[in-house]
């Protein structure tokens, strides 16, 4: 399932319900891809419309009710695989003081193994305004050859299917959940997957096991108290209906992840989800490092509080949501042994055996990012590009487009030429321990005056995605400026509410 995309780039933060005044249409977009052993594989769309960014006007049987046309395309090389355009009809109201409820819409595409594009256009038709568009990639891959993995589809309730319709998969209906924020007050994850043998054959006595479990989305720990391992016989579908009860998960960014293992203990089948808890219940004391004991350490070394608390913060790029807290919350008010032990843990997670090298090789790496990306305001781990080399490494290969002549004419008095924005694109042949390949991040420099690139596109699982980047370049930038803080503010609901200061 991809990361849920915010149609128009922001999630809309509408006021108090009225019947007649415009707004801005809010929705969230996300996909799961399956097949059907045989016949074909098919892509399947979740479409949720934030009931209260649209308009609602009095329908014939006197109710109150939204209208949103939508429009999908799926392309393949410029050619039309699919093509649906219809009326989505909001639930109907009462009255203009009623809640409006967000309502979902799911599609179903039969589409044969290979790389699309999903064109979708949604508009309130209660209103003038234009249609807020989207464009992004859609990769379906079934090999015949090998086990795989369906996409995860996050689910928000299911029932026992009594007659077949869209909703339904191996005899249950499933309710899509749509986004993939789950708030203080969702604390069951439910999920759904299909796992493909294409080799199966009909007596086959092989065994797989079957494993389903939660890691931290920055540096792939699997965390051991939410794991679900079933041993499974050969099939041709092997269907894995699950849940966890998150309600002592931390806030943070994590990935829900399918895999399948043969006799061998390989791994020959995954798929990954990536999704967001916002948990305030449960703080920063789930750190637990306040018992360690530091005698002989390479921390307790570090003698200077100023120089500790800042080795400290050069290691949020690669930190967890958790640690972020603790670092930007308590680095000058905690006590030097406090930061100590929280930097000592820091780097024992990440190498238990060899800590003190690991973080020395890290710093060496944050010396380089210093050196090549600091501005007069910010230090390189600091900046968007500094983040990036730290948490993924060096990219293998840079695109840079400097400034370029257009004809276009910018907004600011202080700049007379024309022309597109600079920016640069980082390819990486693998990414997240070769769980992603051929991956990209697209940064612009908006401001002209400075070298500090603003990241505004990646296709990597759980950063910012903006299929449609393209269209900054040629903005004035007063508007370039407006649209990148929005893209920061909006890289994930969660990041949003910590900025607000949870």
């Amino acid at each position: 399932m991809k990361k849920i995309l915010a149609l128009s780039l922001l999630l809309i933060s509408a006021g108090a319900f009225a019947a007649s005044a415009p707004r801005s249409l809010g929705a969230y977009l996300s996909h799961a891809t399956f097949n059907i052993p045989g016949n074909s594989p098919y892509l399947e769309t979740y479409l949720e419309i934030i009931g209260n960014t649209i308009v609602y006007k009095q329908n014939a049987g006197g109710k109150f009710q939204g209208s949103v046309q939508v429009t999908m395309i799926i392309r393949q090389d410029s050619v039309i695989k699919d093509y649906r355009k219809y009326e989505l009809l909001s639930p109907e109201l009462d009255d203009t003081t009623a809640i409006a409820l967000n309502f979902i819409d799911q599609q179903r595409f039969m589409l044969e193994n290979g790389s699309y594009e999903l064109d979708l256009s949604i508009a309130d038709l209660n209103v003038g305004q234009k249609p807020v568009v989207i464009t992004y990639p859609v990769v379906v891959s079934f090999p015949d050859d090998r086990i795989s993995v369906s996409g995860i589809q996050l689910v928000n309730s299911f029932s026992k299917t009594t007659a077949s319709n869209v909703l339904s998969k191996s005899g249950y209906d499933f309710v899509p959940y749509v986004d993939n924020f789950y708030p203080s007050d969702r604390n069951k994850l439910t999920f759904y997957a299909e796992i493909y043998n294409p080799a199966h054959q009909e007596g086959s006595t092989e065994k797989y096991l079957v494993s389903a479990f939660i890691e931290s989305y920055e540096n792939n720990r699997m965390l051991n108290e939410y794991v679900r391992i079933k041993r499974e016989d050969s099939k041709p579908v092997i269907v894995l209906l699950s849940e966890f009860d998150i309600s002592r998960l931390p806030s943070g960014n994590y990935n829900l992840v399918v895999s399948i293992r043969n006799k061998n203990n390989e791994v020959v089948g995954e798929n990954i989800a990536f999704f967001q808890r916002f948990n305030p219940s449960v703080n920063a004391s789930a750190l637990n490092f306040e018992n360690i004991d530091l005698n002989n350490t390479f921390a307790q070394r570090i003698s200077s509080i100023d120089t500790l608390r800042e080795f400290i913060r050069t290691l949020s790029p690669i930190a967890t949501e958790m640690e972020r807290i603790f670092i930007n919350s308590q680095i000058n008010a905690a006590t030097l042994p406090t930061l100590q032990q929280f930097f000592y843990r820091f780097w024992s997670l990440r190498d238990e055996l060899e800590p003190e090298k690991a973080w020395i090789a890290y710093n060496q790496e944050v010396i380089k990012v210093n050196n090549t990306y600091s501005t007069q305001v910010r230090k390189g781990y600091e900046t968007d590009m500094g983040r990036v080399y730290l948490q993924y490494g060096p990219p293998n290969t840079i695109t840079d487009v400097p400034f370029e002549t257009s004809g276009y004419r910018y907004t600011n008095n202080d700049i007379n030429s024309t022309g597109t924005i600079p920016y640069q694109i980082w390819h990486y042949y693998s990414i997240n321990n070769n769980r992603e390949r051929n991956k990209r991040f697209v940064f612009i420099n908006s401001s002209l005056r400075v070298t500090d690139y603003q990241l505004v596109h990646s296709d990597v699982r759980g950063e910012i995605q903006n299929y449609n980047w393209q269209r900054m370049l040629t903005r004035s930038l007063e508007i370039q400026d407006r649209d990148a803080d929005d893209l920061r503010r909006d890289k994930s609901r969660s990041a949003r509410i910590y900025e607000q200061g949870w």
